[in-house]
């Protein structure tokens, strides 16, 4: 490590694949003094692989506060720490960011690691065409909260990515069938990297008879990934409206919501490509 060591390391480890882990985490894993992680009896045998010795501090859910204030002690005594989760990328819908946000705010330094992500991952598979993605992550577990949280994204043009657990899964699909309808496309990628790796894209409406056709593929850590809404028809029409609203100087939400109401236009899908305008517009202003 070039960096001073009393800093806080954000490691990524491999989703399955060992040989996914870089050489940097490596190095930095060997020379740090404690190693905050999502399951200690998880990441010891991952660190032994790797001929690390640094001590190990669990750092979950559950105790993510106290551990911070532990970790943020270690490093006012000047000694370095690296935070792993329990496969990924941590805090990307894992623990992590309340202790970096505890960290930073104590005047330490974050340094993060590019590493392994199975929504990136994922994405790079799909073979879909959206150059936009917004990813959840985990969806509410019961239905009715789940397909609350759905219809709120039902209209956006982004291709959107969730995670889910094996327990879940046809329940899961099914909702995103009967939110999305049965046309869009969805990809479906599980045990990514791992051994009986999956990567499967169909119509939403023959997936849950895709995972129910075998119970093996109702197994593992799941990527879903839902194509983006469609343009309406009229959607030149919204895009017009908007774009004079932003003109004059109108806040995003209330340009999208006024563009609704005089062209029918979906109120998210306009929100959503405010969005992109007003970026556009700033950065040719800035270019300027």
């Amino acid at each position: 490590m070039t960096q001073e060591a009393a800093a806080l390391y954000v490691v990524p480890t491999p989703l399955g694949n060992l040989s996914d882990m870089t050489q940097r985490a490596v190095e930095v894993l060997r020379q740090v003094d404690w190693v905050a992680a999502e399951d200690t009896r998880h990441s010891a045998p991952l660190l032994k692989h790797f001929g690390v010795s640094a001590r190990l501090l669990a750092t979950h859910e559950h105790n993510e506060e106290a551990a911070a204030g532990q970790i943020i002690a270690r490093l006012e005594a000047g000694e370095s720490v690296a935070l792993v989760s329990d496969a990924g990328t941590p805090a990307i819908s894992d623990p992590g960011a309340r202790l970096v946000a505890r960290v930073r705010a104590a005047g330490f330094r974050i340094v993060p690691l590019p590493g392994a992500c199975a929504a990136i991952t994922a994405l790079s598979a799909s073979g879909l065409l959206s150059p936009h993605f917004l990813f959840y992550g985990f969806l509410p577990a019961k239905t009715r909260q789940r397909e609350e949280a759905l219809r709120e994204l039902v209209d956006l043009p982004y291709a959107l990515v969730f995670y889910e657990a094996p327990h879940r899964i046809v329940e899961m699909v099914a909702s995103l069938s009967a939110v999305f309808g049965v046309s869009r496309t969805l990809v479906v990628a599980r045990e990514l990297t791992k051994l009986f790796e999956t990567i499967h894209v169909c119509p939403l409406g023959d997936a849950v008879d895709w995972l129910r056709a075998d119970a093996n593929r109702q197994r593992g850590e799941f990527v879903l990934i839902v194509s983006g809404a469609e343009p309406e028809e009229d959607a030149g029409d919204g895009e017009r409206v908007l774009g004079l609203l932003l003109e004059d100087g109108l806040p995003v939400k209330q340009a999208a919501r006024l563009a609704h109401a005089i062209t029918g236009v979906s109120k998210n899908a306009l929100y959503a490509r405010a969005l992109i305008l007003r970026a556009e517009a700033g950065g040719a202003a800035a270019e300027e």
